[in-house]
């Protein structure tokens, strides 16, 4: 196999968790294949003579969990230069976040071969994604009127409000028709009915784990990262202290996963991150999907490799 530059747009280096990183699991199983990965922060994007690049370093990555790499010399590339290159920067999806996806496709116009497809990245709000696959989701509201907002819950009895822009189980809130703060909740997140926000019908299995369901190159890997809420805690997310138990799809996740894989990956989407609770699907994840380091460490299920393997068919 010849030897690939594989970019990596990412957040700075030393802020990374090395032991979790799905970035860092992919660039150690690039290097166990010979090839070299390298490093780009998204602010260092730029275009121009109809060219998208950046500046560049590349990695030699070490054992040790906090020196975790070592960086070579600095070089300006252009992003088509490299056999692959993933966008891999964790959200806010903001202004900033629009206009690297459009420095991007103007790299893929020339020859970059980027993951995921920048386009589909705009495209996906991993919040209203579902929105195309009402059959496997759970009673869903997207409103910024506080009124509807309320009846919502009202109807339902018990909701999850979410902004659509949140990672991490940032400013989600469990709120029940009874709860004397939905108002104040509601107009914090409504912004007083100037931001649209999701409503979603509050899911008891959530007990169980807020299942990250992975999909590679249009297939589906069977173990899904449980992350289940700590004691006292609505949100399973591993950010918000959940704790994360690999075991393997159920019959229903493999549904909802085999139904979305060769979707997803038609439209350039090589990593997606299912969210699914209680058997319905709650977000897909395309900016940059994790859990591939806690699978693999209690499933010996090598999800990064698999990534790899694609690009490599991709590549020859």
């Amino acid at each position: 196999m010849a030897r690939r530059d594989i970019a990596f747009i990412i957040d700075p280096l030393p802020a990374l968790k090395a032991y979790k990183d799905s970035s860092v699991a992919m660039m150690r199983a690039a290097a166990a294949r010979g090839h070299t990965s390298w490093a780009i922060l998204r602010a260092d994007l730029l275009w121009r003579d109809g060219l998208v690049a950046a500046r560049t370093v590349p990695l030699t990555l070490c054992d040790d969990g906090h020196d975790w790499y070592e960086t070579g010399r600095e070089e300006f590339r252009a992003l088509s230069s490299f056999d692959a290159v993933l966008m891999r920067q964790d959200p806010p999806f903001d202004f900033e976040y629009i206009a690297a996806t459009w420095l991007l496709e103007r790299a893929v116009a020339v020859g970059a071969r980027v993951f995921n497809a920048p386009r589909a990245v705009r495209d996906h709000s991993e919040k209203l994604a579902i929105a195309e696959f009402p059959q496997f989701t759970a009673a869903t509201l997207v409103a910024r009127e506080p009124g509807c907002l309320h009846a919502f819950i009202d109807e339902m009895g018990d909701v999850v409000l979410k902004p659509l822009d949140g990672m991490g189980g940032s400013q989600v809130f469990r709120v029940s028709a009874r709860d004397p703060n939905r108002n104040v909740i509601v107009e914090t997140l409504a912004a007083h009915g100037a931001r649209t926000i999701m409503a979603q019908r509050y899911l008891p299995g959530i007990r169980d784990g807020d299942k990250r369901v992975l999909l590679i190159g249009g297939e589906v890997i069977p173990y899904a990262l449980a992350r289940i809420p700590r004691e006292g805690e609505t949100r399973g997310n591993l950010a918000a202290g959940g704790r994360g138990v690999a075991m393997p799809l159920t019959a229903r996740e493999q549904e909802i996963a085999e139904f979305l894989a060769p979707i997803l990956w038609s439209r350039g989407l090589l990593i997606v991150g299912l969210d699914i609770i209680d058997g319905h699907l709650t977000e897909i994840n395309v900016t940059s999907p994790t859990c591939m380091a806690e699978i693999a460490a209690q499933q010996g299920f090598d999800v990064a490799g698999k990534v790899i393997d694609v690009l490599e068919r991709l590549c020859a």
